[in-house]
């Protein structure tokens, strides 16, 4: 019985395991950089760059059709763009790096559904807002694997000053003058998964699988590293629970696997040790003299 609920579909269906180890990828990659974007405060921001990038890999529609080269490309170079440019708009006037970002997120949406809509059908905007996880072929996987491994190599190469940066900005800036360099290095890396998260969850939905896991592990643990482990088992749990969902009722994978997370989500706003209701009703030893 256990079987026929929890593996036989995976072990039945090809689509389906390429599904569960493309969402696994983006749950270890992805997962952990939305720890640091949700403790600098900046859990919106991903959701702006999921959309900054849509013009990029919209051009490269246009170019060249359903090209996971093109459209990956130009959702890079688009995304890299935004970071960047946000930043330097940020130095440069009296607006903060969010303000910035939300201007670039509403122009991009705009402009990538205008450019799909020139060439493509609903079929084609559907399939670049929401992803098709349960389509992913052998080159999607191989570049989800390829980003997620770039991104946790990166993320460990800048994990000191980046955790610095993120609690501490002003300490790092007395010792150090990298502080500017990890940001876009950070931005660069969010953008980096994004665009996997495009291919498989398409970009209204990719950074459900960043954010959700990292602020359901918030309300259970204060550790950072503690912080960042629950959240890639989070949306790893999220990942499989989704699909399964929709296998069994023939719902859409993608939005099943952020409901999925979703669920976590309340699950931990319910008994989360570290900031759930249960805790106010929880008694708590008092200090003693």
């Amino acid at each position: 019985m256990l079987y026929d609920w929890l593996i036989a579909p995976f072990a039945d269906y090809e689509f389906m395991r390429r599904a569960l180890v493309g969402s696994c990828a983006l749950a270890c990659a992805g997962a952990p950089l939305g720890v640091f974007l949700l403790l600098r405060r900046m859990a919106l921001s991903g959701d702006a760059l999921a959309h900054a990038i849509l013009p990029g890999a919209a051009l490269g529609y246009l170019v060249a059709g359903l090209s996971l080269p093109a459209m990956t490309l130009g959702g890079v170079l688009a995304g890299f763009a935004v970071a960047l440019g946000s930043g330097a708009v940020a130095r440069a006037t009296a607006l903060r790096e969010e303000a910035s970002l939300a201007a670039f997120y509403l122009v991009s949406l705009a402009l990538g559904v205008t450019l799909v809509s020139v060439r493509g059908s609903n079929v084609d905007l559907l399939h670049v807002l929401f992803g098709s996880v349960l389509a992913l072929d052998d080159s999607t996987l191989i570049l989800l694997a390829s980003i997620a491994s770039v991104t946790l190599v990166g993320l460990a190469a800048i994990y000191r000053p980046l955790v610095l940066e993120t609690l501490d900005p002003g300490f790092l800036n007395s010792v150090s003058r990298v502080g500017a360099a990890i940001q876009s290095a950070f931005l660069m890396l969010v953008a980096l998964n994004l665009v996997a998260g495009f291919h498989a969850l398409g970009t209204l939905l990719s950074v459900g699988m960043m954010m959700l896991p990292a602020i359901s592990a918030r309300l259970w643990t204060h550790n950072m590293s503690g912080m960042i482990a629950l959240a890639g088992l989070f949306g790893l749990i999220g990942a499989y629970a989704g699909l399964l969902a929709s296998y069994f009722l023939g719902l859409p994978s993608g939005p099943l696997i952020i409901l999925a997370c979703g669920a976590l989500y309340v699950l931990s706003l319910v008994a989360g040790p570290a900031g759930g209701v249960m805790r106010k009703f929880t008694p708590r030893a008092h200090l003693e003299g």
